[in-house]
């Protein structure tokens, strides 16, 4: 069973006398390095360029120095803000013997002062302090991301363009017809293929042919349509064709899993096996967390109140199970998750409500589905190809 990803705390015990720590307040024009050396009292502090090799020189630099006052150097820990860089600086360090960790931005507790001063000095210092907490094994102060490969990374493309290509065609496609209804015309269908060979036909309520300027913008609209049209048709065709010849490993087993369940298809298949089912989480509370389907409670005293969903997760994944959802009460409507969304729909419950309880329950389901392999009650498989 593969190691689980439990990024609350560090599971290394910290040998500050042989350790140097080291965190990195990254912006697109410099970085500003911080470190705390064993047998230094000073606290040293540099700014630099964007380079890693001058990084990587500081941190050898700054371990001499610790050797040199008669501490043996056996760690160097480093840390940094999840951001604009993403995780490439952490991998480079790893194959360099650096311990590197990117730590999770939203997880670092700030003061709530209205007016708080932000700086990169006072940013550094306050990386160093949970960084080290948190090194020690203590819990509640920061939380780490999972550095991913760079093939993990990548398989992550396609499902993500072609999102940005399904918004970029539908808001296509909402411009035609607003400019279309502006001029009260309504009815015509600007996202058929065959569009552009009617447009010039087409008519006002006062009989006047489109005007020249709105109807050479709609042409250009209609071509910028059709191209996005085929880049996601490429897509779609060049994911199919990798399940088909690319070896199995164990995400595309996962994908092939679920894209036997009726009504998932391979795009949805696709995202929740790359974005969140091929993670190691710990439980099923984490895998909830994880896509933002948990609530927020707001408890002080005598008040109790929900303030609705924490939204902290991924979006992404977040969307697609609220769409999901609703394919599952179309499509598997014998299904154990069917019938519970109905019973409480029954008994009073808002739909809009019910139907987030519903994905949070069909994620875990699948979450239980590709990795130890129990199929939800009453859920209908498609037949092995």
């Amino acid at each position: 069973m593969s190691k689980v990803e439990d990024l609350s705390h560090s599971i290394t015990v910290l040998d500050q006398a042989r350790t140097v720590l080291v965190v990195v307040e990254m912006s697109q024009n410099s970085w500003l390095v911080a470190g705390m050396l064993p047998g230094v009292q000073r606290h040293p502090l540099k700014k630099l360029d964007p380079d890693p090799d001058a990084l990587l020189g500081l941190i050898t630099r700054w371990r001499s120095e610790a050797e040199a006052a008669g501490m043996p150097i056996d760690r160097v820990a480093l840390g940094f803000e999840a951001g604009r860089d993403g995780f490439w600086l952490a991998r480079w360090l790893q194959t360099r013997g650096i311990d590197a960790h990117v730590i999770h931005s939203t997880s670092v507790a700030v003061t709530r002062e209205h007016r708080r001063a932000k700086t990169d000095r006072l940013d550094t210092a306050m990386l160093m302090r949970v960084f080290l907490a948190w090194l020690r094994g203590e819990r509640g102060h920061c939380r780490m991301v999972a550095i991913p490969s760079l093939g993990e990374e990548d398989s992550n493309r396609p499902s993500r363009e072609r999102e940005n290509l399904v918004s970029e065609k539908t808001r296509i496609v909402n411009c035609m017809k607003g400019a279309l209804a502006r001029l009260g015309i309504r009815g015509f269908k600007p996202e058929l293929r065959r569009a552009p060979k009617k447009l010039p036909d087409l008519r006002t309520p006062e009989g006047q042919p489109l005007p020249p300027n709105m109807l050479e913008e709609m042409l250009r609209d209609m071509a910028r349509l059709a191209v996005v049209r085929d880049q996601i048709t490429t897509i779609e065709k060049a994911r199919i064709t990798q399940l088909e010849q690319a070896p199995a490993s164990r995400s595309q087993t996962m994908v092939v899993l679920l894209a036997r369940v009726i009504g998932v298809g391979i795009e949805t298949a696709d995202m929740l096996v790359h974005e969140v089912l091929s993670r190691n989480l710990r439980d099923r509370r984490a895998v909830a967390r994880y896509a933002g389907l948990t609530g927020s409670p707001d408890e002080s005293g005598s008040k109790r109140r929900e303030k609705g969903l924490a939204k902290a997760g991924n979006a992404r994944v977040r969307r697609g199970l609220i769409q999901l959802a609703w394919r599952l009460l179309r499509f598997q409507k014998n299904s154990g998750l069917t019938q519970w969304f109905q019973a409480r729909v029954a008994q009073g419950a808002r739909k809009t409500t019910m139907i987030v309880a519903l994905a949070r329950k069909l994620l875990i389901a699948l979450w239980r589905l590709v990795t130890v392999g129990e199929i939800p009650m009453g859920v209908t498989l498609r037949p092995m190809n």
